[in-house]
């Protein structure tokens, strides 16, 4: 139920901008709950995960993410983020951003 609130959310705001939001599923197993992808090329992606215990997971995935991605092909990504149902944002020190829901606004 969370996470499809908060696909909801960033469909909602990644439309206001002409972007779209995909899941993202590849042959080795990786899966992301959602990228996010803007009409000029730009791209993040998206965790989603209701606590903190699951963070350093997230995270993980993200990171893989980042290493497969053909950087010949296509951009890096612009933001690579967990949105959580937690109460503070921050930034990690590998760069991913840790978002509580009610942070995202435009």
């Amino acid at each position: 139920m969370f996470e499809s609130l908060c696909i909801r959310d960033l469909r909602i705001y990644a439309e206001s901008i002409d972007g779209s939001v995909y899941h993202y599923h590849d042959k080795s197993g990786l899966e992301i709950d959602a990228i996010v992808q803007l009409a000029d090329g730009r791209w993040g992606a998206a965790e989603v995960k209701l606590g903190a215990g699951e963070v350093d997971k997230a995270c993980d995935n993200l990171l893989k993410l980042k290493q497969a991605v053909d950087t010949d092909k296509m951009n890096e990504p612009s933001f690579l983020m967990v949105l959580t149902g937690t109460e503070y944002a921050f930034q990690m020190k590998n760069g991913i951003w840790i978002v509580p829901l009610g942070c995202l606004k435009n």
